[in-house]
């Protein structure tokens, strides 16, 4: 890794506080192991002089660990989980390195409990430090301090984008200076082309450029390729801008297997331990729920069986992960003979086919309460995008792009789409964007936020296309 000179002071700034936090943590974990009165083992408490004597080899280990797992690669595109990432592989090498090393010294400072209090705490404590670090900088940056200056290559639509896309995370401190291309613009630019792709290594130079984004669309592929070789004599940062427009809602990821590199345009990001998250969540919180509206299920279904004839329940084919169907369960809201002789049709504003009660429970969406007992089977989760029937996902996948990109995920009772007032018979390519939105973005905390709003939405205001 080639560290520029405009880094080095927050390389430094970074190792000497990894430095200070380690040895703190280090420390601290002494004091809260042994000082706090938490029962020892065998009565055997190491003397404080023998913490004392570790540090100067857990300080050495600490940077060599930190180097290794790239926990200095700084950069203003560095995303906030690949630093978390860093930092937990950091102190994890560290933990084993320190206590291998006392083991072949036969050190007799020893304790699992110290140790891990001292890896939780360094964790925690870096992570802490980077993200205060970086947004007091952020702050700076937006406030015109410490900017670096981007030249696109390009000048079309994708490469309009991505200087707005810049300007827009003043956060960076990365200010496009202007286009170069050997094609004419098509319209005004707001930014100049200041000339060919041929001069970019004079025009890196002569403004000081650190950063190049190459924006041009899939069919000049051969012109990035001729950037990519010209500039690779220049110390500048160059970067891709992917033209997928398809799969802007998506994250694209990189695997490396014997030498090649292969990009992954669809992931699903329940993978490993997520999954597990996921699911626990779903099947504590819908346990939850049933219990919950019990009384409210029971009234429902009661007010339902003296209102109109016809089943309580109403089971209908749905499509869900990997675009498998299942049975979902809704309180009925419509007459038994709904779609006798039209077939399946989608629902519309003041639509004659609903029961009297069946008009209220739609706009409340308590008809979809039973759902919960889907979620709990492992049918659906709590949240994801709204299931469809396989007879409209037919025509959907034909007609809207990358309509099967929602079904990475489970669906769910409520989603990104719904709680935004995409639902019912809206716009699908706002649904589908709002749903690949969320995908690409999920974690445990979206989805509670997406509960949260769910039910203020239900309770505060009336719901757009609730029919």
């Amino acid at each position: 890794m080639i560290v520029k000179s405009s880094s080095q002071p927050l390389c430094v700034w970074f190792i000497v506080w990894d430095v200070v936090v380690t040895v703190a943590a280090w420390l601290g974990a002494y004091l809260i192991r042994f000082d706090t009165g938490i029962p020892l083992v065998n009565n055997h408490q190491p003397d404080f002089d023998l913490c004392i004597g570790n540090l100067p080899m857990v300080i050495i280990l600490s940077l060599v660990s930190y180097r290794l797992v790239h926990l200095y690669e700084v950069h203003r595109l560095r995303r906030v989980r690949e630093e978390v990432v860093a930092a937990a592989k950091g102190v994890g090498l560290l933990s084993l390195l320190v206590m291998s090393t006392n083991f072949a010294r036969q050190y007799p400072y020893e304790s699992r409990l110290a140790m891990g209090i001292f890896a939780a705490a360094t964790f925690v404590g870096i992570v802490v430090f980077r993200r205060l670090s970086w947004l007091v900088l952020g702050r700076l940056r937006a406030s015109g301090y410490n900017q670096s200056h981007a030249l696109i290559v390009g000048t079309g639509r994708l490469a309009r984008r991505t200087a707005r896309s810049l300007e827009h995370a003043s956060w960076m401190g990365i200010q496009t200076v202007a286009y170069a291309d050997d094609e004419a613009p098509s319209d005004t630019q707001e930014r100049a082309v200041i000339g060919p792709l041929s001069d970019l290594p004079r025009l890196v130079q002569e403004l000081h450029i650190e950063h190049v984004f190459i924006a041009l669309p899939l069919n000049r592929y051969a012109d990035a390729r001729r950037v990519f070789d010209t500039l690779s004599q220049s110390l500048v940062d160059v970067r891709i801008v992917a033209d997928v427009p398809a799969l802007t809602a998506l994250s694209l990821t990189t695997t490396s297997l014997h030498g090649m590199t292969y990009i992954g345009l669809r992931e699903s990001p329940y993978h490993g331990l997520n999954v597990v998250v996921k699911r626990a969540m779903d099947l504590l919180l819908s346990a939850v729920a049933i219990v919950l509206f019990s009384p409210v299920l029971a009234l429902v279904a009661a007010a339902i069986r003296l209102t109109s004839t016809g089943g309580i329940l109403y089971r209908q084919e749905r499509c869900s992960l990997n675009g498998k169907s299942f049975s979902m369960l809704k309180f009925r809201t419509m007459s038994v003979d709904a779609e006798v002789g039209t077939g399946p049709v989608m629902t519309c504003h003041n639509d004659p086919r609903r029961t009297r009660l069946g008009s209220f429970l739609r706009a409340t969406n308590l008809d979809e309460l039973p759902q919960l007992f889907n979620v709990f089977r492992g049918d659906m989760s709590l949240v994801g995008p709204r299931p469809e029937r396989p007879v409209f996902v037919n025509q959907f996948r034909k007609t809207i792009p990358n309509y099967m990109a929602r079904h990475a995920v489970k669906c769910g009772m409520t989603g990104w789409a719904q709680v935004n007032g995409w639902r019912g018979n809206s716009s699908l390519r706002k649904r589908v964007q709002y749903d690949l939105y969320y995908i690409t973005h999920w974690n445990p905390w979206f989805d509670l936020r997406i509960m949260l709003l769910t039910v203020l939405t239900m309770l505060g205001r009336k719901q757009r296309h609730a029919y």
